[in-house]
């Protein structure tokens, strides 16, 4: 997978504290402190880390459904060497409180004794980050959202493939902003594979179709996947020289569902875009 660069707050400390400590020389070997969270909690440890440049990260809601929020995940546990000097989980929380507040962060979800979560926002990227209190440990999850960098684009020769098999194609490398119609430059590599689809069958035609997911309402998810099909066909078009009578866009919004819209996966899939033979 191609290297995310993450997105650090370096102008300002994130951490405001009543006991701040350097790294110990205790600390698991390969963790450190995040950078959004350069200090840390005097007497603690780092146990454990992992990083992951795509994951997600289900934020406490306290609610039935969590937040869910993808992109470069970093988990680290922090453990208290001496339990007699643990301090309270009112303390606990109240700092990381503070230190989301201290950067113009936004707290989303505060239960006192136990878990604090928040977003920030800084020069247009976010970053959510939730910390929990429990036996000892702090438990930290730092999320820099993104979208994931997609490797895997499937080629003309498999479009070709499926419409002659099954009369339809889905393509998952076209790229749009949540919530808009405008492709993104990660797509040309897709869109690159429909032309050559095109270009190598001149008799074919197609009808660009769109698809969403359920979340929002369902009449702004026909139009927004009527634009999304509409901004294929224009690309093509005017960008790749594609006769204009091979095309037609259509939106369905989340009609079609080939998964469930009850988990993260299933609506990554019916997220797409489809080339039906006409």
């Amino acid at each position: 997978m191609k290297e995310i660069k993450p997105v650090w707050i370096t102008a300002v400390a994130f951490f405001i504290a009543i006991g701040l400590a350097g790294a110990a020389e205790s600390d698991k070997k390969g963790c450190a402190d995040h950078p959004v969270f350069p200090t840390r909690m005097s007497g603690y440890i780092i146990r454990d880390c992992e990083t992951k440049d795509f994951d997600a990260f289900q934020f406490e809601t306290g609610k039935r459904e969590k937040n869910v929020v993808e992109g470069r995940r970093t988990k680290l546990i922090y453990w208290i060497q001496d339990r007699s000097k643990e301090p309270s989980a009112l303390a606990i929380v109240r700092n990381y409180e503070n230190a989301i507040k201290s950067v113009g962060g936004t707290v989303l979800f505060l239960e006192q004794n136990r878990w604090v979560n928040g977003k920030i926002v800084k020069d247009g990227k976010e970053i959510w980050a939730q910390a929990e209190r429990g036996n000892g440990q702090i438990w930290l999850n730092i999320v820099e959202k993104a979208g994931m960098v997609q490797e895997i684009v499937a080629n003309a020769e498999a479009f070709s493939n499926n419409i002659k098999a099954t009369g339809h194609a889905a393509i998952y490398g076209i790229h749009f902003d949540t919530g808009k119609s405008v492709i993104k430059p990660e797509s040309d590599a897709a869109l690159a594979e429909i032309v050559k689809l095109l270009n190598g069958d001149a008799n074919l035609k197609v009808n660009v179709v769109g698809h969403t997911d359920s979340v929002g309402g369902i009449e702004s998810n026909m139009k927004l996947s009527q634009d999304r099909a509409n901004a294929v066909v224009q690309a093509l078009i005017g960008k790749h020289g594609i006769e204009a009578n091979r095309l037609k866009a259509y939106g369905v919004g989340p009609l079609s569902p080939v998964a469930s819209n009850d988990t993260e996966e299933g609506k990554a899939k019916n997220r797409r875009v489809e080339l039906v033979k006409q």
